[in-house]
């Protein structure tokens, strides 16, 4: 036994007393109550930051809040639904899905740390206490979702920049609104969802986090690979938010760069950690639309019009040899999460019967597999609008532009921004890359604990 292990033990160590039902409902709503309001006053907070810095707050009518509120069910994964009209003479009606990772991830570490505060002196838990935490927390995010949904709700007028126009409107009765809103139902799902998934990863990624007895037996299996990758994907955002940074500094515009720092940073950090990787995507940007993303992916999600094209390291070396560097950092971070990992388990030989080496390279490469699906899901974007004048489409640019006083061609009646993950290859190789990483990382380990085997070997 090395020094410094812990004895050995024939039985999962002891529990504690049972709390009593009523002490633990009050701590646990008491918990559960932190924990809502501080996850939503953190998405809150960085959220405002992110809209004021994207001048959201110049937007008419007083929006500010509903937007706030929109977007903060958006960071949940919940649709946001956008429909407008000008009386009889038009429609319009847009959806948004995309997710703020920004708001999200920082609503995650607040959850996780927030559910974990607790247990923090706990080396077992008992398996009923989490039940009941996880309950009371999941029907206080309800309620709180709930509220924030009849607030992410607004509708406002639109000036068309043309008095001519704004007068016909209101003599007609038709002057131009826009709103937005999202459905209840599928804002609590999401919601929950969201939760769920928070939860079951923070005990999944913490290598202190306390199991029920029964579960014990997992948490070397999972809790090794999980908590070396998060690593990885933080270390990502960090080095994106600096190079975010610089650029605001060096090349502006600050206020616009911030905002998308503040806002979508971890989909720019993850989705360069899956192209890295082998990943692919596949997507169109219409022309007339401006998406906050980096140059090179817009380009090339605009060299093909309204049809999909692949996005990868090769399609946008084609536009900037330098993204290859993506394939050389994300190989290096996960070769360094693979030492991380040999370098804890250099201290176990063999965990059930399979030798370090193979268990290190299942655990990492099935961790790295499940990271790509998710970044995948995470970091999809599919956003269409479309304006009927009349109940015309497209053909109606030319009307549009004569009220407006502008030229037809330059008004876009309808469009789309769409990047969808392929699945598929991205898992396959985020599977490979994986246990690639974690036999080199089981290799290290056996190298390391050969090392201090000599080192304590008697002369």
């Amino acid at each position: 036994m090395h020094q410094g292990d812990p004895p050995a033990s024939s039985g999962p160590p002891p529990l504690g007393p049972d709390p009593g039902v009523g002490p633990l409902l009050l701590r646990s709503f008491s918990a559960a109550l932190g924990l809502v309001l501080g996850v939503l006053v953190a998405m809150a907070a960085l959220g405002a930051l992110g809209l004021w810095l994207a001048r959201a707050d110049t937007l008419p009518g007083g929006s500010f809040t509903a937007v706030l509120a929109a977007t903060v069910l958006m960071a949940l994964g919940t649709p946001l639904t956008l429909d407008g009209s000008a009386g009889f003479i038009a429609q319009a009606n847009a959806a948004v899905e995309a997710l703020p990772l920004s708001l999200s991830l920082v609503g995650a570490l607040v959850a996780g740390v927030a559910f974990l505060r607790p247990l923090r002196h706990r080396a077992v838990a008992h398996a009923g206490e989490l039940l009941v935490r996880a309950v009371m927390t999941a029907l206080l995010w309800a309620l709180a979702v709930s509220l924030v949904t009849l607030a992410a709700r607004h509708s406002f007028a639109v000036s068309t920049g043309n008095t001519i126009t704004d007068q016909l409107g209101s003599a007609l009765n038709a002057s131009p609104t826009v709103g937005f809103r999202v459905g209840l139902g599928r804002a609590i799902g999401f919601g929950l969802l969201w939760l769920l998934v928070v939860l079951v990863l923070t005990f999944a990624v913490s290598r202190s986090a306390p199991l029920p007895p029964r579960l014990l037996r997992f948490q070397n299996g999972v809790r090794p690979a999980g908590s070396a990758l998060l690593a990885v994907l933080l270390g990502y955002v960090l080095v994106a938010l600096v190079a975010g940074l610089v650029t605001a500094v060096v090349r502006g515009p600050a206020r616009d760069v911030l905002a998308v720092v503040v806002l979508a940073l971890p989909n720019v950090a993850w989705l360069a950690f899956g192209l890295g990787l082998g990943g692919s995507w596949h997507g169109h940007l219409s022309t007339g639309i401006g998406l906050p993303m980096p140059k090179v992916l817009s380009e090339v999600l605009r060299s093909a019009g309204t049809r999909d094209t692949t996005v990868d390291l090769g399609s946008l070396a084609r536009q900037d040899a330098r993204v290859w560097v993506l394939a050389v950092l994300a190989a290096v971070a996960l070769l360094c999460c693979g030492a991380v990992m040999g370098a804890r388990g250099a201290r176990r030989a063999e965990d059930a019967g399979r030798p370090a080496l193979w268990r290190h390279a299942v655990g990492l490469g099935l961790a790295v597999a499940f990271a790509m699906l998710l970044i995948g899901l995470l970091t999809r974007v599919s956003t269409a609008y479309g304006l009927s004048l009349l109940g015309v489409g497209n053909g109606a640019s030319d009307i549009l532009g004569s009220l407006t006083g502008g030229s037809g061609g330059s008004t876009a009646l309808s469009g789309s921004v769409v990047l969808l993950p392929d699945l598929l290859r991205s898992v396959l190789l985020g599977a490979l890359w994986g246990a690639v990483a974690g036999a080199a990382g089981g290799w290290f380990g056996a190298r390391l604990r050969r090392g201090s085997a000599r080192r304590g070997r008697p002369g």
